[in-house]
């Protein structure tokens, strides 16, 4: 027979076995190096995504075309702005003036027909002021208007005359 002091020793090493549990020190944790260089390589083409589209984005440089400032040294034929056609497909043709009306626009095109045939027109691409009085033709992105018969985001302007 065993003791009873030798039972009881026995059984509390037996409950100890059950409740203690041993980690395997082997096993890789959820940050590990690999996790790491993927990040690294997530964050690096990213970025060199970003770079590749601003440059293949087209933008012409206004300044270096028109370095005067006056609208008469621009010459006939000068395209400005994106050349991205499929953002910018609205388009329309007309003399180019200064102000907009009730708020909307800083620049409207005057066309034939009147008053009610003016397109009013802002950009944030192109510096329209550089071609004031002038016959032009622009590409935009007609947007939503409270006073105006048509109201243009501006993204590509061409010098007609």
């Amino acid at each position: 027979m065993i003791p009873l002091e030798e039972k009881k020793a026995k059984q509390n090493d037996t409950e100890t076995k059950q409740i203690m549990n041993s980690f395997d020190e082997e096993k890789e944790s959820f940050f590990n190096s690999k996790l790491l260089i993927a990040f690294v390589v997530v964050i690096v083409l990213g970025i060199g995504t970003g770079y590749f589209f601003a440059k293949r984005s087209g933008v012409i440089n206004v300044a270096s075309l028109n370095n005067s400032g006056s609208s008469s040294s621009v010459p006939k034929g000068t395209i400005v702005g994106s050349s991205d056609t499929s953002t910018f497909k609205d388009k329309v043709e007309g003399v180019l003036e200064e102000g907009g009306s009730e708020g909307e626009g800083q620049f409207h095109l005057v066309r034939p027909g009147g008053d009610s045939q003016n397109v009013y027109l802002t950009s944030s691409i192109v510096d329209l002021s550089k071609y004031l009085k002038r016959k032009v033709k622009v590409w935009g992105e007609t947007n939503k208007a409270q006073h105006v018969g048509w109201l243009m985001d501006v993204g590509r302007l061409e010098v007609l005359n």
